[in-house]
């Protein structure tokens, strides 16, 4: 646990009073999933994804998404090569262990499903060949509010796509002013230093990967999810890819906690930035003020919890 917790302590010295987020992020990161940071501009979503990057000591690469954003700026295309007279693979900027797509949802949903392929395969197809991606490979996506004008919601699949949705929120009275002191000491702080190499992530994530889960446990996740698709408060209850992120975020959790088996609490806890996106609420739901994450709140207390 020595490069988590000095990973940690880098992460949250630039990145202040959000530890809980920059370990959702890290456990997401260890589960092989991505991430979804949704907020108001200027609470550093972008900030996050870059530090993440750098102190992971991994190749990071941006797409700003706008209206006119092409499904080739994301993934590359080939271009002819008058010298050899044949097509080449010019990269796009998914090419990069760390991919931070910022502001996603400014762009039409063409662009937008662009990252479809890559996030579920680790490849993208251009012009009939097929590319693998960097390993390991992360987005980190960010978007604004639907409410915010020229933004273009993101549709079910992709959202089932993203193992954690987050929202940063403000800081802290006491981070914001700590913010500010920083800011006028070293307004132009050197890049992030690198805490780990492939070989230090490699191993981190094959631990993580290994960490027990009982038969029980893994009964009561299905029970969770099965409970989603019994209409009530739900037009669309949670997938097969939910539970199966369900499973491998509560596996990295409970390792971040140093344990080699997971507790049920490891469920519950990580159980709301996994499932509540996938869930789209009925229009009665809706009307009566619900939200997705206070009825998966409720349904998490109806589902029995196991004892062993």
């Amino acid at each position: 646990m020595e490069k988590i917790n000095e990973f940690r302590k880098q992460m949250n010295s630039l990145f202040l009073g959000k530890e809980e987020i920059v370990d959702n992020v890290l456990c997401a990161f260890l589960a092989g999933g991505h991430v979804l940071l949704e907020d108001v501009p200027g609470v550093g979503k972008t900030t996050l994804a870059g530090c993440f990057a750098h102190t992971m000591g991994l190749g990071f690469g941006r797409v700003q998404f706008t209206p006119d954003t092409m499904p080739g700026d994301v993934t590359g295309l080939t271009v002819y090569n008058m010298k050899s007279g044949e097509f080449d693979y010019r990269e796009g900027a998914i090419m990069k262990n760390i991919v931070l797509a910022d502001e996603l949802n400014r762009t039409p949903p063409k662009t937008q499903s662009a990252l479809l392929e890559a996030m579920a395969e680790g490849m993208v197809t251009v012009d009939g060949i097929r590319h693998p991606l960097p390993d390991p490979f992360m987005v980190i996506a960010t978007q604004n509010p639907v409410s915010f004008a020229g933004t273009y919601p993101l549709p079910e699949a992709q959202l089932d796509r993203f193992m954690m949705r987050l929202s940063i929120g403000y800081p802290s009275e006491e981070a914001e002013l700590e913010m500010l002191r920083a800011k006028m000491e070293d307004d132009a702080a050197d890049k992030p230093a690198a805490i780990m190499d492939k070989k230090d992530i490699a191993e981190l994530k094959e631990k993580a990967g290994k960490v027990h889960i009982s038969d029980g446990l893994l009964s009561y996740m299905q029970n969770i999810v099965r409970s989603s698709r019994n209409g009530g408060d739900f037009v669309l209850g949670l997938s097969p890819r939910a539970l199966i992120h369900l499973m491998q975020a509560s596996r990295a959790k409970a390792y971040l906690s140093d344990r080699d088996f997971v507790k049920p609490d490891d469920v519950k806890q990580i159980a709301l930035p996994v499932l509540s996106h996938r869930l789209v609420l009925t229009t009665e739901a809706r009307l009566k003020k619900k939200d997705a994450a206070q009825l998966l709140n409720e349904l998490l207390l109806k589902v029995k919890i196991p004892v062993e």
